[in-house]
């Protein structure tokens, strides 16, 4: 199982430099924990600091090394020529091979900051999709050609856990990204159905991916320290069985559950408030990938 890192883009402390600072000292700690790749969300209007998507990966990139790297891009919200040329230009900046994860996106108050249509948000998906893809194979759309190119063709993963969006990943994606909100039973019904649904189109799929939220301790007692109280408030209201908290062997037990269930990628975001615990989550990932290898 590889395991990736999908970075926390908001934060408000006093000094907006501060946050910014925070996500390259965690992308330069990913990079020396060897993990297998790097991502950033997109998310608008929040009402608060979120550190935007291309820019903040064309930053994180100078920390990063040649495995693959991408960001999350709510396409119905995006003029899909935009979306060719920023991920033109940040395939540009990474070494290695550029991942564009996707998915409809959801609150109806981005939906009208951004002048979308929530309800015709599946619809917009998928044509903003295939224009993003012949633009970036360097297709003209409408009289329309993007540069820079990227030198190696860029993998779609794409998000969602409704039934519907699963199917919609294994037709039209290289790879499904399944939430960080499932809880077990439900990643394991849901990567059945992925699967089914591959085979139905006839696609076999780059990486059948996961996101856990995750705080890796010193041991499990270290982990409940740190995660308990974060968990206690409700943390994004998920069901506690959904993050995943331990010491390194517990972490890497609960990630071998999912590579037996199927998933061949492991998304973590640390979910600690404290920057210096955030890091040493990080840092105790590379003993957990250690672990997954032995």
């Amino acid at each position: 199982m590889r395991v990736g890192i999908s970075l926390r883009s908001a934060y408000a402390p006093p000094d907006v430099r501060t946050g910014a600072r925070w996500m390259v000292e965690q992308a330069a700690a990913a990079e020396a924990a060897g993990l297998d790749s790097l991502f950033v969300g997109d998310h608008h209007a929040t009402g608060g600091p979120y550190y935007q998507n291309s820019p903040m990966l064309g930053r994180l990139l100078a920390e990063w090394g040649r495995r693959p790297a991408g960001a999350l891009y709510l396409l119905p919200l995006w003029n899909p020529v935009l979306v060719a040329e920023q991920v033109g230009t940040l395939a540009a900046l990474a070494p290695g091979r550029f991942v564009l994860q996707c998915a409809l996106g959801a609150d109806e108050r981005q939906f009208a900051a951004m002048g979308a249509d929530i309800r015709r948000r599946a619809a917009v998906f998928e044509r903003s999709l295939a224009v993003v893809r012949r633009l970036l194979a360097g297709e003209a759309v409408d009289g329309v050609t993007i540069g820079p190119l990227p030198a190696e063709p860029v993998e779609v993963w794409i998000g969602g856990t409704a039934p519907k969006a699963v199917d919609r990943a294994a037709r039209l994606g290289d790879a499904w990204l399944a939430g960080p909100e499932l809880v077990p039973a439900r990643a394991a019904e849901l990567v059945g159905l992925y699967r089914d649904r591959c085979a139905v189109h006839g696609r076999a799929p780059a990486a059948v991916a996961i996101r856990r939220d995750v705080h890796v301790g010193a041991d499990d007692d270290d982990a409940e320290r740190v995660a308990r109280p974060v968990l206690d408030r409700g943390y994004r209201g998920f069901d506690p069985s959904a993050p995943v908290v331990g010491g390194v062997h517990a972490v890497a037990e609960q990630f071998r559950s999912l590579a037996r269930l199927g998933y061949t990628d492991v998304i973590v975001r640390p979910l600690a408030d404290d920057q210096a615990d955030t890091l040493a989550c990080i840092k105790r990932m590379a003993a957990v990938r250690q672990a997954l290898a032995g």
